[in-house]
């Protein structure tokens, strides 16, 4: 039985970011040139040697973890003794990265790693990343991260914006017939 209504058209999917879409073909390929520098150079040198780079790279990686680990952890400790809020730790963050990368198994993860270590490396690897977070958050929302919440929460699941005002119950208005109300207190 029709009702002479037209069906209501499903709504149109959002399009997959381009690192959503490209972030699965850079991993495998990653992976295939890591596999492959690996059997390159266990063909030049032997496995053992590959055995022991790449064990020398873990235990590398976990020494530079633990060393940023403790100086995140005892600037922290610091500046909550000074009753200063923390400090960024952009640096601790890319030397955590750093070992992180050196202990994953590969070569090509080790010399990524190794060059986050270089400290002009790091500070042009901290300047880009902020000066491209500032520009999305800038671009997105203008404000700050609580805009953004804000704005996240003003938006339905199927992406209309809902549209509305703010009524307070905390005080009588005109249409209570508070006018000869005192203001509630709370």
């Amino acid at each position: 039985m029709t009702s002479g209504a037209s069906t209501p058209a499903a709504p149109a999917r959002p399009r997959r970011s381009r690192l959503r879409t490209f972030l699965p073909l850079g991993l495998a390929a990653w992976l295939v040139l890591e596999i492959w520098l690996l059997l390159l150079v266990a063909d030049a040198a032997g496995g053992i040697a590959v055995l022991l780079l790449l064990l020398a790279g873990f235990l590398g990686g976990a020494a530079v973890v633990k060393r940023a680990g403790r100086r995140a952890f005892r600037n922290l400790s610091e500046s909550l003794q000074r009753g200063a809020p923390p400090q960024s730790g952009g640096a601790n963050g890319l030397t955590m990265l750093a070992g992180l990368l050196l202990m994953l198994p590969g070569l090509l993860s080790d010399a990524v790693g190794l060059l986050l270590l270089v400290p002009p490396v790091q500070k042009a690897v901290s300047a880009y990343t902020e000066r491209t977070i500032d520009r999305k958050l800038r671009a997105t929302v203008p404000g700050s991260f609580g805009d953004a919440f804000e704005q996240a929460r003003m938006h339905r699941p199927d992406g209309k914006v809902v549209q509305g005002e703010v009524i307070r119950e905390d005080r009588p208005g005109p249409r209570d017939g508070g006018e000869d109300r005192p203001p509630l207190t709370g």
